[in-house]
C-alpha cells in the first residue's frame, strides 16, 4: 500500500504545497455537489460554485484552457441553475426532472459545435496546440458545456453527458499529472451512473422540498 501512496505523491514532486492542497478541497466540494445532484437537492449550486471556483485557478496554472473555461462555465451556470431549480409550479412544488425536448436537443447540438469552435480558437490564440490532450480537452469541454447546460434546467439526459466526458477525463487528468481529479472523475462516472437511474425513477414528478 505505502507503495501506492509513494507513487501517487511522486506525480506532485515539482508541485507547489498550496496546489496540491486547493486541488484536495476542489475535488471534495466537487463530489459533494455531484452527490447533492444524484438527490436533487439544491446544495448542488453552492457546493458546486466552491469547486469549480478553485479549479479555474488550478487549471489556468496546469494550462489546461478548455478545462478551465468549463469551469468557468460551470460556476455562471451554477448560478442560473439555482434559480431554475427553485422556481414554483404551484405554491407547494418545485420544476420537475423532465426529459429533453426536440428542440432543446436542437440547442444542445448548436451549443456543442459553438463550444468546439470557441475554445478551439482559444488554443490558437495562446498557441496550445502542441500535445493530443488539447484536442480531447476540446471534446470533453463541448460534451460538458452541453451536460451542465442540461443539469441547470433539470434534463435527464444530462447524466449521459456527464458519463462519457467523465470517462475520457480520468486518463487525460492521470496523463497531465492530475492524480487526486483522475480519481475524482473516476468517481464522477460511478455517480452520474447511479444519477441517472434516480431521476429516472423521479421523472416528471414535481418535489416538494429542494433539501433531501
Amino acid at each position: 500500500m505505502s507503495h501506492i501512496f509513494d507513487w501517487i505523491f511522486s506525480q506532485y514532486q515539482d508541485t507547489p504545497i498550496y496546489l496540491i492542497i486547493l486541488e484536495i478541497i476542489g475535488v471534495f466540494f466537487g463530489l459533494l455537489s455531484v452527490i447533492y445532484s444524484k438527490r436533487e437537492n439544491i446544495l448542488v449550486f453552492p457546493t458546486g460554485i466552491i469547486g469549480t471556483g478553485i479549479f479555474v485557478y488550478i487549471l489556468l496554472v496546469y494550462g489546461l484552457l478548455g478545462d478551465m473555461i468549463i469551469n468557468a462555465y460551470y460556476f455562471a451556470m451554477s448560478i442560473f441553475g439555482w434559480y431554475v431549480w427553485t422556481r414554483k409550479v404551484d405554491e407547494t412544488h418545485f420544476i420537475p426532472i423532465t426529459r429533453t425536448t426536440s428542440k432543446e436537443k436542437k440547442w444542445s447540438a448548436l451549443l456543442f459545435l459553438v463550444t468546439l469552435i470557441f475554445v478551439s480558437l482559444i488554443y490558437v490564440g495562446f498557441d496550445k496546440f502542441n500535445t493530443w490532450t488539447a484536442y480531447t480537452d476540446i471534446f470533453t469541454t463541448a460534451i460538458f458545456f452541453v451536460g451542465m447546460w442540461l443539469m441547470a434546467k433539470k434534463k435527464l439526459e444530462n447524466w449521459v453527458y456527464w458519463i462519457v466526458g467523465n470517462i475520457i477525463t480520468v486518463p487525460l487528468y492521470f496523463y497531465k499529472g492530475l492524480v487526486f481529479s483522475s480519481f475524482q472523475y473516476l468517481l464522477f462516472t460511478i455517480i452520474a451512473i447511479y444519477g441517472y437511474k434516480a431521476w429516472k425513477k423521479n421523472l416528471n414528478k414535481s418535489p416538494q422540498t429542494l433539501l433531501k
